[in-house]
């Protein structure tokens, strides 16, 4: 039995916590700053987690952050960070303050994140190991969760595949082994680069196969698009992985990784219906992004184009069009706010 601490009470670390715990491990939730009566609420409702629309057992410990200290006075065998990518710099300066100095323990991301810093990508992983190495921490070992995996699902103990990544191979196996269930179907890899690059750039994929019903033809019905658009939507998606796969192999990571869960198999569930493809089906039906955005979708965080505005002039430097003319396309239509435009011809 391993102890698990899973900083982050949101959708994903919670729903992370049941094949923690089903595999029998001493499984904490802790929550972060701003979670605090987000965590009251669950506990006043018996453990009744809003997002998820799902209890908790009540084997799963539920902390608020005035706790985090004193959890760390034990040993602990593995800490996921289940909180978004604005709060990886929050989460480092926790861990350097209480780790400086000291043996950190096993790191698994469950967030997705690309960046660009001095003028180069920066994965989350990378942002994460480096931002603790500056607080002080010289040896980090971090793995990262890419797949196919919706919180929703994982807490109703769907069935769902995924594979946990890390830069030495037998590290990545130990902590699929520690994971794996009768539901939560667990695979190891040595890729840590190519699943992180697939699972965040696929976010801009997704929108791009969103777009398809708008795209496949402004020249039919309304029934005979309904009818019609996958023909579409399935060219997208053989460029998407195409375009993917050259994308991750300059990020120094496999090619082959992107036919896997963390990219063909994310980008499936992804452009089936998430914030992403929604959004890319609102621009492929004729929208600016800022048209959209404003009448559709004003409150809801669209990663695929955070992602687009934060790597665009790089990606602009470093490919050309007839390279990633889906990447690029999307791109340009978000960051310069037009409507969509496709170089098809471009297409391989």
């Amino acid at each position: 039995m391993a102890k698990i601490v899973i900083i982050g009470a949101g959708a994903m670390g919670s729903a992370f916590a049941l094949p923690c715990l089903d595999n029998n491990h001493d499984t904490t939730i802790i929550g972060t700053h701003l979670e605090n009566e987000f965590i009251d609420n669950i506990k006043k409702n018996d453990n009744l987690h809003p997002s998820l629309n799902t209890q908790i057992p009540n084997e799963i410990k539920i902390f608020k952050f005035q706790n985090f200290d004193e959890l760390f006075k034990s040993h602990v065998d593995l800490v996921v960070l289940g909180i978004s990518s604005k709060g990886i710099g929050w989460a480092a300066d926790q861990l350097s303050r209480l780790f400086k100095g000291k043996k950190i323990p096993n790191l698994l991301m469950l967030t997705k994140g690309l960046s660009i810093y001095k003028n180069k990508y920066e994965l989350l992983v990378d942002k994460l190991e480096r931002l603790l190495n500056e607080g002080g921490i010289s040896k980090v070992n971090i793995s990262a969760v890419g797949g196919p995996c919706l919180a929703t699902g994982l807490a109703n103990k769907v069935h769902s595949s995924v594979v946990i990544a890390n830069k030495e191979l037998k590290t990545a196996k130990k902590i699929a082994d520690m994971l794996n269930t009768s539901y939560y179907h667990t695979s190891c890899s040595d890729d840590l680069n190519g699943v992180e690059v697939s699972a965040a750039i696929k976010n801009i994929f997704s929108m791009a196969v969103g777009a398809a019903k708008g795209l496949c033809s402004k020249n039919i019905s309304d029934e005979l698009r309904e009818k019609n658009y996958l023909n579409t939507a399935s060219a997208l998606i053989k460029q998407s992985i195409h375009e993917m796969e050259i994308f991750v192999e300059r990020l120094n990571g496999k090619k082959e990784t992107v036919k896997g869960l963390a990219g063909l198999g994310d980008l499936y569930v992804s452009s089936g219906g998430g914030r992403n493809a929604k959004m890319g089906a609102y621009i492929g039906e004729g929208l600016t992004f800022s048209e959209a955005k404003k009448t559709k979708m004003e409150k809801v965080t669209v990663e695929g184009a955070d992602l687009a505005k934060e790597i665009a002039r790089k990606v602009k430097e470093d490919f050309d069009e007839n390279k990633l003319p889906l990447m690029l396309g999307m791109i340009n239509a978000i960051v310069e706010d037009k409507k969509l435009e496709l170089n098809w011809e471009a297409f391989r």
